[in-house]
């Protein structure tokens, strides 16, 4: 993969400024060590860093079709690369390349927008079309790549900017580092960021299967449009195929092979990471087969041994390499390293982060690169389609109570009272409802986090906020969703939330790229979402047995302990943040001083000092002290993150200064970085 950068002067009234898309590639040298390429109009400047992988040689950006009037600046991989480039010779397209990227420019020719349709892997692109002075922004349809974007509007100009990530947009000296509260109330409802708002005022994030069109007119007065090309989907209630057991499982085996087979097209070896749970083990599986049909040895395995006895898979990952023959890469993890690590996890995921993984992913990544390795193959997605998370049974346990009618509302408040939780206004809870088309699995586990903001924010902040509903941001297809069985309307709202929001950014990509490693998704290949979306949810979940499908094809490949293992959370200690001031970081009480939380404004210092000594009074493991964890990771994950892009003030470490004047010295911390 890449980072791409841009800007587009939206009058037509003054030349880009020499300097500012290097700048904003400089930002992200991360994403793209190996080269840069730009591309220069009047009105326009495009900018590219690489991470070569297909078409080592001679794939430097922009790529351009045969006359020059189409340019393309692209993260990211389309799988079926060999295949589109052997139909476009064939068509009379003339190729100069053998990258993968030179596929789109063509494309276009022949399609115009609708060439998005036609592109699988995984993407984020700018291209310019010459003859009709339009720019087209687009994004993958599961949102693995990303692509922010901003307009800034004033008495010196009407510019549009883009970038793969925040801190080229603010490298480029045109665009303010200031806060959405909007973005930080996303964090502490969904412990994700699922767009399209993000922390910082005025920047979005283009949604999973959208893109902009930016048309540049000779009255100076630029259209910009936003476009849906691809959106999730399910049958009607009643239309999903049941099927054979044996064909089903025979063709999801098949469809599924050959995803991860095109997954292993590089001109670079491939790793793969390695949980121990069903979803990795059955890639790496799939994977080992496939290299030794070729006649190579097993794909290597990378593994995070979290030094906690309840959270540790290093056992079970070791179980599935010793089965294939694969060699593992086992990377320890424990508090301190967690705590270490948070610093640069802020940086590169560019907002808060409470889920504490992240920082052992990032661990993993950076071991990844240490060992010349640029993309490993993970399982992500397996439970976004499968109903794989925990919450979905007890939803479904719940939904068998409202048979009574009224039963399972007064459960849930009997519960949420039980846990501790502060008593949400049910009219907001009534709006929640509608703005996600009804009653969804998701919406109990939200609810019990989304407790956390009334415990910790302050006045001012929820004064900040007024009416805002997070869900209502989503933009979700509530006319097709409530055509749907309701385990596919929580299956939507996990893939529209927690996927591009958490399990493929500060999760994936963010902490992937940050070391300059690729993360490929099998179970995000088209052939597969759209095999699996059409399935009877019976074949998804059977009873309270998840993922029933691919449990199923995985006793063919893994050892069955490792099959029908129960779906086990990959998390590391929060409780790592709450240990006795002496020993942690300085970093952290300096945050969490009155002074500094008064200095932020989004919390309240009695709260939180309330809510610190209070917690370790509660029950090791209990939902209550779980929450309250979480919640205060929230709390000091939001004050890093301001420190480090808003005010550097708060505590003894390095900040992102926005300024122009700054900006070479924000590259250089970035590059060493890495």
């Amino acid at each position: 993969m890449c980072g791409i950068a841009g800007i587009v002067d939206l009058r037509g009234s003054r030349s880009i400024e020499p300097g500012i898309a290097r700048r904003m590639a400089a930002a992200i040298v991360h994403r793209g060590p190996d080269e840069d390429g730009y591309f220069d109009r009047p009105n326009l400047a495009l900018s590219s860093r690489r991470l070569s992988i297909v078409g080592l040689q001679d794939g430097r950006q922009p790529i351009t079709n045969e006359d020059g009037s189409i340019a393309v600046v692209y993260n990211g991989e389309l799988f079926d690369y060999p295949e589109r480039r052997a139909d476009l010779v064939a068509r009379g397209h003339v190729f100069r390349t053998h990258c993968d990227t030179e596929l789109i420019p063509h494309l276009y020719e022949d399609h115009g927008e609708e060439m998005l349709d036609k592109l699988r892997g995984q993407f984020a692109l700018a291209l310019w079309d010459e003859r009709r002075q339009r720019l087209i922004l687009a994004r993958d349809r599961f949102g693995i790549c990303p692509l922010y974007w901003t307009r800034q509007t004033g008495a010196d100009g009407d510019r549009l900017l883009f970038a793969s990530e925040i801190k080229a947009l603010l490298a480029s000296g045109l665009v303010r580092a200031e806060p959405d509260p909007r973005g930080i109330n996303h964090a502490f409802t969904f412990f994700a960021m699922p767009g399209p708002v993000t922390c910082f005022a005025g920047v979005q994030i283009l949604l999973p299967g959208h893109y902009l069109v930016i048309d540049l007119v000779d009255s100076g007065a630029a259209v910009v449009r936003e476009k849906i090309f691809w959106q999730i989907d399910f049958p009607d209630r009643g239309q999903e195929e049941r099927g054979d057991p044996r064909r089903v499982v025979d063709e999801f085996e098949q469809i599924f092979q050959a995803a991860v087979d095109r997954r292993l097209r590089a001109d670079v070896p491939v790793v793969s990471y390695l949980s121990g749970g069903v979803d990795s083990s059955v890639v790496v599986a799939h994977a080992c087969h496939l290299r030794r049909q070729e006649g190579k040895s097993a794909i290597p395995t990378f593994t995070i041994s979290i030094q906690d006895p309840e959270l540790n898979e290093r056992s079970e990952a070791g179980i599935v390499s010793r089965h294939l023959g694969a060699r593992p890469v086992i990377v320890d993890c424990g508090p301190s390293e967690i705590l270490n690590a948070y610093p640069q996890l802020i940086r590169a995921a560019e907002g808060p982060v409470i889920d504490t993984a992240c920082a052992a992913l990032l661990l993993l990544a950076r071991e990844v690169h240490a060992q010349g390795y640029k993309v490993a193959l993970t399982g992500e997605g397996a439970d976004e389609w499968l109903a794989g998370y925990p919450w979905y049974k007890v939803h479904k346990l719940l939904g068998f109570l409202d048979i009574i009618p009224g039963l399972g509302k007064l459960v849930r408040r009997a519960y949420l009272r039980f846990s501790g939780a502060p008593r949400f206004p049910w009219s907001m809870v009534k709006r929640v409802h509608e703005a996600v088309g009804g009653a969804n699995a998701w919406l109990d586990i939200y609810g019990l986090f989304s407790a956390s903001k009334l415990r910790l924010f302050s006045a001012d902040m929820w004064e900040r906020l007024g009416d805002h509903i997070p869900y209502a941001d989503l933009q979700l297809n509530l006319e097709r969703a409530r055509r749907w069985h309701p385990l596919n309307r929580s299956l939507y709202l996990g893939a529209r939330v927690m996927l591009p929001g958490l399990l493929l950014a500060s999760k994936g990509d963010r902490v992937a790229m940050n070391s300059s490693v690729e993360t490929r998704y099998p179970f995000l290949d088209e052939e597969v979402y759209a095999f699996l979306a059409k399935l009877h949810p019976r074949w998804k979940m059977r009873g309270f047995r998840d993922k029933y499908i691919l449990r199923k094809m995985a006793e063919r490949w893994v050892p069955r302990e490792i099959a029908w293992r129960r779906k086990a959370m990959f998390r590391a200690p929060f409780d790592a943040f709450h240990a006795d001031p002496k020993d942690l970081p300085p970093f952290v009480e300096q945050l969490l001083s009155p002074e500094s939380l008064a200095r932020t404004g989004y919390f309240d210092v009695d709260n939180v000092r309330h809510w610190r000594d209070a917690y370790r009074r509660l029950r090791a493991g209990s939902a209550q002290r779980t929450m309250i964890e979480m919640g205060l990771v929230g709390v000091i994950s939001t004050q890093l993150w301001h420190h480090t892009y808003i005010d550097s003030s708060l505590a003894d470490l390095p900040g992102i200064d926005s300024s122009a004047r700054q900006s070479e010295e924000c590259v250089a911390n970035l590059q060493s970085s890495i």
